[in-house]
């Protein structure tokens, strides 16, 4: 019994299609100069990602609400784990917060926005996990 043939779909389309709708170009515009590039510390390793595709993959996560873990490699955004360190990054340098303002004013993008969930440490987000898991063996 042979498997059909998969069609090749396009997928790679849809996801960059769809990144464009989280951060329009206008929007990148306004919030690129914000973003400085730090020095590259090492010559080894894999280059720096881009600061518009980690930034497309930060807010995907704010507005669907999914774990950092589930972000769609066809943003091409890297792994969730490299948005979130990035979403680190700008938070303790102080740049998170002027990228905010900007993301806010638009309310297209600001539309369904966890706000909260950028404003949390990883240890945050470790603690309402274990607080949760308490709750459901009490029961």
């Amino acid at each position: 019994m042979t498997r059909p043939e998969r069609k090749e779909s396009s997928t790679k389309e849809y996801d960059f299609l769809s990144a464009q709708k989280i951060l329009p170009d206008d929007l990148w515009r306004a919030v690129r100069p914000l973003l400085r590039q730090p020095p590259r510390r090492h010559r080894d390793g894999r280059p720096r990602l881009d600061d518009r595709k980690v930034l497309t993959g930060i807010l995907y996560v704010l507005k669907s609400g999914t774990s950092w873990q589930r972000v769609p490699r066809g943003f091409g955004c890297g792994a969730g784990m490299t948005c979130w360190r990035r979403l680190e990054e700008w938070r303790r340098s102080g740049v998170w917060d002027a990228v905010e303002r900007i993301l806010r004013a638009e309310p297209a993008t600001a539309a369904g926005i966890d706000w909260s969930r950028a404003r949390r440490s990883r240890g945050d987000a470790a603690a309402d996990r274990t607080i949760r898991l308490e709750r459901q063996e009490t029961r």
